[in-house]
């Protein structure tokens, strides 16, 4: 793939994985990877993170996190990129200290600005402050919101059945 034109953050793969408002948008942009119609990649580790997103503060049942996310993998798409050159690593601890964001985050801004895309796509409003590439939400915001009341009815009901400390703090924290 040449320069790619952007790269997808573990929000948007996590959403595209289970039941909830946004999945049907998530879903498409996904398709749209894969099939490299729109040119983004997708860090294999992003599944990853997904898994732990889904499973952990979502509340997925693991045995379907661990199934939709091989699913997609099967596909073995071009826009998936496995390598992490120890440069890259190092230049995103030095994003995530400057920006004061995860190193996660730190890696995806370095992994955007070392293939020269323009653009991460995700739901964490957080990495808005990094200045050197243009961070962006690729949903409508109506439906945005949408989701964020329906996870927090879902929240609330988790924490009816059953208590959970700091669930919330992690949910908004990895959405």
């Amino acid at each position: 793939m040449a320069s790619p034109e952007g790269v997808l953050d573990v929000s948007i793969i996590a959403v595209a994985h289970f039941d909830n408002p946004l999945r049907p948008l998530a879903t498409e942009l996904l398709r749209e990877a894969l099939s490299l119609r729109k040119r983004c990649i997708m860090p294999l580790s992003t599944f990853l993170g997904a898994y732990h997103v889904l499973t952990r503060y979502l509340r997925v049942n693991r045995g379907m996190a661990s199934k939709a996310l091989r699913e997609t993998l099967t596909v073995r798409s071009p826009a998936f990129y496995c390598d992490i050159p120890i440069d890259l690593a190092v230049d995103s601890l030095d994003y995530a200290a400057t920006y004061d964001v995860e190193s996660w985050d730190g890696y995806l801004v370095g992994l955007a600005i070392n293939l020269n895309a323009k653009v991460i796509y995700t739901l964490d409003e957080k990495l808005r402050k990094v200045r050197e590439i243009t961070v962006t939400n690729p949903f409508p915001v109506d439906i945005v919101k949408k989701y964020h009341r329906w996870l927090d009815e879902k929240l609330k009901e988790h924490k009816r059945t059953k208590p959970q400390r700091g669930l919330t703090r992690a949910i908004d924290k990895a959405c």
